[in-house]
């Protein structure tokens, strides 16, 4: 087991700025695959989730970038980061001025590096390690990062999400062509292109939008 998941997390990123957002710097990993078979061997357990929490994946680098630029969206307001990973998207809301803001993960070590990242940004971001997929807790913007990736979670994420835009939340997304984003009901609002890990993606530079999803 690892003791000290923030002591594990330190030992294998490098705090960098993230390219598309130079604002924020996050504790990230060099070589995806390389730190997921680290993370693997030290729980003793295989087949655990990729680390999403140590990379600035282009649909939260597009938000990011979208938010600190527009701070309107969400300054003043209660804000919901979902599958926030690194908090990326989290710190930005919290940097443009947010009242109170939320990054929510399934993954514990997500929480972790949450916690970390935004104390090295100076952000007060709580971390929740929980799946709120189907509930309102009344937040006012929520944010939501690169989550189309698969169909099945894709689809139950996003009707959520339209129901709390039918409620009067704003709800954003950024995505970088992911194959699962619905094509309905869907507002640009940017794009841009950003760069990101080649280990990841199957480009250096990936042109991602923010979009305004419809209720």
């Amino acid at each position: 087991m690892i003791a000290d998941p923030a002591a594990f997390i330190r030992a294998n990123t490098r705090l960098l700025p993230v390219p598309h957002a130079p604002e924020i710097r996050l504790h990230v990993a060099e070589e995806a695959t390389d730190l997921w078979q680290r993370t693997e061997e030290e729980l003793g357990q295989m087949g655990l989730p990729p680390p999403f929490w140590a990379f600035a994946w282009a649909g939260g680098q597009a938000l990011a970038r979208y938010v600190l630029d527009h701070p309107e969206t969400v300054a003043g307001r209660r804000v919901l980061d979902f599958a926030s990973g690194s908090g990326l998207v989290a710190i930005a809301a919290a940097r443009a001025g947010a009242a109170r803001v939320e990054a929510a993960d399934v993954d514990a070590f997500a929480g972790v590096a949450i916690a970390l990242n935004a104390q090295a940004n100076g952000a007060a971001v709580a971390a929740r390690i929980e799946d709120l997929v189907g509930r309102d807790e009344g937040w006012e913007t929520v944010l939501a990062g690169d989550i189309c990736y698969e169909r099945d979670l894709a689809e139950r994420v996003v009707a959520w999400l339209r129901g709390l835009s039918g409620r009067g939340a704003t709800v954003l997304v950024g995505d970088p062509g992911r194959a699962y984003l619905p094509k309905d009901r869907l507002e640009r609002l940017a794009e841009y292109e950003v760069p990101v890990t080649r280990s990841l993606e199957d480009a250096e530079i990936k042109r991602s939008a923010v979009w305004r999803l419809a209720g």
